[in-house]
Formats: C-alpha cells, structure tokens, sequence
C-alpha cells in the first residue's frame, strides 16, 4: 500500500497578503485611536483593549494550528499500527 503525504502549504502571495493587511488594519485602528476625541485613558483602554484581542487571536490559532497537527500525527500513528496489525493476521 502507498501513502500519499499531502502536506497544505500556503503560497507566498498569501502569506504576504496576510500581514499586509494585518498591517494595514493596526495602522487603521492607530489612526482612528490618534483622532478619536475622548481622553487620553479612554484611548489608552482601547488600545489595550485591541492589543490583547490581536494577541488573542493570534494565540487561539496557533493552539487551533497545534491541535491539528497533533491530530494528524496521531492519525497517521493510529494507521500505521492498523497496518501493521492486519499484515501480521
């Protein structure tokens, strides 16, 4: 039996449009907390406020990104020791 590893990488283009525009939205919020009128604590909740919801983000997917993986490992475990079995019987 063959296996086919098929392993899904994104393409550079995509990679580049991620933190484009990810750049593009701080520097968005940057701007919109630089001209809001409201005082200087209510900006700086805000920005903290956007801080730990990006870091967040950031933290939920790379937990997302693991559990996946280790799921695919424990997959490919689970059919080798299948495979292993049944050619013994």
């Amino acid at each position: 039996m063959q296996n086919y590893i098929y392993e899904n990488h994104n393409t550079k283009a995509f990679y580049n449009m991620a933190w484009i525009t990810f750049a593009i939205s701080s520097l968005g919020m940057a701007a919109g907390l630089f001209y809001l009128e409201a005082t200087i604590a209510m900006k700086g909740f805000l920005t903290m406020s956007y801080i730990f919801t990006v870091s967040s983000c950031f933290t939920v997917a790379k937990v997302v990104r693991d559990k996946h993986e280790s799921d695919k490992f424990l997959d490919k475990v689970e059919k080798a020791k299948t495979e292993k079995y049944l050619a013994e019987k």
